[in-house]
This record gives structure tokens, C-alpha cells and sequence, in this order.
């Protein structure tokens, strides 16, 4: 099967600095449940999906009426920021833009849903470079199970050795590794990977897609 080489970006905190946006709501509803979140509690939310961090708020420390009624307030204040206060991280819209450029497939895989995706990329500029935009909500498998990339990747018409993973998380990259992904670690907050833990399953660590090499050769285009 020949394909192309083809690319796979997280959304929040990789092309979007909207990690800070999940932490605020996150510390809003820890304050109203009168408890101090731990690193546990943050690498728990860190790999949930928004029904899932609801869930994790409404079941384990009571907050809201109901798993819906939290989950409804999260919609209100995230898809808010994605509307109007979305911004790239830096580097990321020229990094993208140059790959775009070569015809190479592209491709946003996220655990956010599609309602906060499409207006905070458009918001920050990403509209019309990105062909595939997906949410792990829509898919049969979680970004920590391995066999979500393969599945991207035969959407994408491609497979795992000829395809960049560009994510934050380090449970996320050790997944597509696993899966025989091309990793690359980008650093946003420690409470989602240190550079050591994000570099055990990624070729190259950065805090910033300027770091990274600009010439399309190297990324196989």
C-alpha cells in the first residue's frame, strides 16, 4: 500500500493554548467542592473526554445536580472561550500552514468535541488547512488505546509508520507509539507530561512548534 506521509495533531494545548481555559473551569469546580486537587486528579482529567471529566466531578466529589448539569456548565464557559478567545500556540499556524502548502494529509484528533474543535480552530486561524478535524467522543476508541491511531490513519488513507503525532500527553504518545506512530512531544504544563516522560515515546520534544525543523523534506513531504 503506498501512501503519503500524513500528520496528527492534538488540539488543546498543542495548536490551540487552551490547556489554561480546562484548568481555570477545572479549579472553579474543585473550589465549589471545597477539595485541593492532586496530580492524580489532574492526570485523571487530563485524559477525559468533557462527559467524562463531568462525571469525574459529579460521582467522585458531588459537584452540580447531575452529570448533565455539570457537563452543560462546562459546554457553556469552554464553548465561550473557543468562540471568542482561542489563539494559537506559537508557531503552530505557520507550522501547519507550511505542511498544508506540500498537499500532505492533515488531521486533528482530540479528546474536546467537535463543537469546541471547529470554532476554536477557525478562531485562531486554522480554517482551510486541516482537512480531517475529529473528536475521540465520535470514535470507537480513546486516545489511550492504541488502536485509535491505526484507525485514524486508514481513514486517512495512510498507516502508523508514515504519519507525525504531534500531542502534549504523554499517555496519548505512548499509545501511538505503540501503535508504530512517528511521535512528537510538545510541551504545555508538566501535569500533562514532562519533557522526560513526553521524550520516552517521541522522536523529537518541543516547547514550541518554532523549534521544530521548517524545511518539508524532513517531515517526509
Amino acid at each position: 500500500m503506498e501512501t503519503k506521509t500524513a500528520f496528527i495533531f492534538d488540539c488543546d494545548g498543542v495548536l490551540l493554548d487552551s490547556i489554561g481555559a480546562w484548568h481555570a473551569l477545572d479549579q472553579r469546580l474543585a473550589d465549589e467542592a471545597g477539595i485541593t486537587m492532586d496530580a492524580k486528579d489532574r492526570e485523571a482529567l487530563n485524559a477525559s473526554t468533557l462527559i467524562e471529566a463531568a462525571a469525574y466531578f459529579h460521582n467522585r466529589y458531588g459537584v452540580g445536580e447531575s452529570v448533565e448539569d455539570v457537563g452543560a456548565r462546562f459546554m457553556r464557559f469552554l464553548l465561550e472561550y473557543y468562540e471568542n478567545d482561542a489563539s494559537e500556540t506559537p508557531g503552530a499556524l505557520a507550522f501547519v500552514t507550511m505542511l498544508a502548502k506540500t498537499g500532505s494529509s492533515l488531521c486533528v484528533l482530540s479528546s474536546s468535541p467537535q463543537s469546541f474543535l471547529v470554532p476554536g480552530l477557525a478562531r485562531a486561524g486554522f480554517s482551510g488547512l486541516i482537512g480531517t478535524v475529529l473528536s475521540a467522543e465520535d470514535l470507537p476508541f480513546k486516545k489511550r488505546d492504541s488502536k485509535l491511531y491505526p484507525h485514524v490513519c486508514d481513514m486517512l488513507g495512510t498507516i502508523p509508520q508514515n504519519t507525525w503525532f504531534f500531542d502534549d500527553s504523554w499517555y496519548a504518545l505512548e499509545a501511538a507509539s505503540k501503535a508504530g506512530m512517528r511521535n512528537v512531544g510538545v510541551h504545555s504544563f508538566d501535569a500533562c507530561g514532562t519533557h522526560e516522560q513526553l521524550g520516552r515515546f517521541s522522536e523529537l520534544v518541543c516547547d514550541s512548534f518554532a523549534e521544530l525543523p521548517q524545511d518539508p523534506a524532513f517531515w517526509g513531504c
